[in-house]
């Protein structure tokens, strides 16, 4: 297994199948010039098995996190280490790239996030209740608005 980051949108599109729906040009262009966006796949030879999205947030306070924003491992990938290693990855990135951790939220009951968290070292905060808020848009690359209506 080897491990890229990728920065060409024609490697989005041969890992078209990794990604939840259609990827869209200009965001994939978006996100692959970001300079505190990463995207890392897994590939088996020529087959990509995995891949992982991580954004670089910066706060005053707190400093400079990754955040672990998708994970997805193909059928063909899966009970082989492949989101480990991904994880894994991702995490030395961030510390390559002065992050102080690396941060995942998911959904109390998504199976891919307790496999991540018990297969790696992860932290669990337990402590804390966590509730994510998304506000979906029909254009990808329109602009949030928040105001009243």
């Amino acid at each position: 297994m080897e491990i890229r980051r990728v920065t060409d949108p024609r490697e989005v599109e041969a890992a078209r199948a990794l990604f939840g729906g259609a990827a869209f040009p200009v965001a994939i262009d978006r996100f692959l010039t970001g300079p505190n966006h990463h995207l890392l796949i897994a590939y088996d030879g020529d087959e990509p098995l995995g891949m992982v999205t991580g954004v670089e947030m910066a706060c005053p306070d707190k400093g400079t996190e990754m955040f672990l924003y998708d994970l997805n491992i193909a059928e063909s990938g899966r009970r082989r280490g492949v989101g480990r290693a991904l994880i894994a990855a991702l995490a030395r990135l961030a510390r390559e790239r002065g992050c102080c951790g690396t941060r995942l939220l998911g959904e109390r009951d998504s199976a891919a996030t307790w496999a991540a968290d018990a297969r790696t070292p992860a932290h669990r905060d337990d402590e804390d209740a966590t509730i994510l808020l998304s506000w979906p848009f029909s254009d990808p690359d329109q602009s949030p608005s928040v105001g009243v209506n």
